[in-house]
């Protein structure tokens, strides 16, 4: 079977430094064989968690949207690579929308008990983040970490590795940084690779 992997773009600017660099780890895992696709959730209309926990008696979210067929790509990506750029020391609005209206599926792991990911199914699917800074700072990324962390826990990904690229503003943008974007192409890769010396039976329990 041909490895799903999924990117999600959560920069509200198009076609800056971390679409870029989640291009190219997209362009990586299509050279080495997988199915890839992109989605960019500025252009999406979705609104916020309300926070009203009607998903924990039903585990079904009450808001019907654009984000509502994201999630049914997310359950069936092998690989999901969510990018988000750093903004005021963490993830973008859009990025962390879409973490939030994740909180149906934390409901059925954690309050209803009736999602089950085994170990050896999630070591299968790995997430990636995908991050980029301007500062050169060299924790400015740490504040997303948690966040990103959740939601590949929630969503059943093993959270295997980061491609992210801070000192932007002193390399002209991403384009000017020297090792970004060819590293980024090798994890697209390397992850697709790994992946497809361990495909097995999906043991998942809906």
């Amino acid at each position: 079977m041909t490895i799903k992997v999924l990117g999600i773009s959560g920069s509200p600017r198009r076609h800056g430094n971390t679409e870029t660099l989640l291009d190219a780890v997209l362009e990586g895992a299509r050279e080495a064989g997988a199915d890839v696709e992109k989605i960019v959730l500025r252009p999406l209309e979705y609104a916020s968690c309300r926070g009203c926990n009607a998903c924990h008696k039903t585990g079904v979210c009450v808001i019907e949207d654009d984000l509502t067929p994201v999630f049914e790509k997310i359950a069936a990506a092998d690989v999901l690579v969510l990018a988000s750029p750093i903004y005021s020391m963490g993830i973008t609005a859009e990025a962390k929308g879409l973490i939030d209206r994740a909180q149906y599926l934390w409901a059925r792991k954690f309050i209803l008990k009736n999602l089950y990911y085994a170990p050896d199914r999630t070591r299968r699917h790995k997430g990636i983040f995908v991050s980029t800074a301007g500062l050169g700072w060299e924790n400015v990324f740490d504040a997303a970490f948690p966040a990103i962390t959740a939601f590949f826990n929630t969503t059943g990904f093993e959270y295997w590795d980061n491609v992210i690229a801070n000192d932007l503003d002193r390399y002209g943008g991403i384009a000017g940084h020297p090792t970004a974007l060819a590293e980024a192409r090798e994890k697209g890769r390397d992850v697709v690779d790994l992946l497809g010396r361990r495909r097995l039976p999906d043991d998942a329990k809906p």
